[in-house]
């Protein structure tokens, strides 16, 4: 499976579950190299995500930076199927759903 049908196919709509309300934008990297693949809005919170097709897959250049500096702002995370869940929960409990 591609990076984009999981986002598309599995992750998005499972975000929309946990989140009920949420909006989920998908960013394009070609405008920002490095940025993270979703931004996810919930009421007044809101979240980057990094999505990768497996917990073995090496991040670009700057995705590291990104994701430590949102998660300092706010909150932001890789995500893959093997961490989905537990990414997921944690977004919950800091967004306090």
């Amino acid at each position: 499976m591609r990076e984009t049908q999981y986002q598309n196919k599995i992750l998005i709509p499972r975000i929309y579950e946990v989140l009920p309300e949420s909006v989920v934008i998908q960013n394009d990297p070609k405008k920002i190299q490095g940025i993270p693949d979703l931004l996810v809005l919930w009421r007044d919170r809101w979240a980057m995500l990094e999505v990768k097709i497996s917990a073995n897959e090496t991040p670009e250049p700057n995705q590291e930076y990104y994701v430590a500096r949102y998660n300092e702002m706010s909150f932001a995370a890789f995500i893959f199927p093997e961490n989905q869940e537990e990414v997921l929960n944690a977004l919950q409990s800091a967004f306090g759903a």
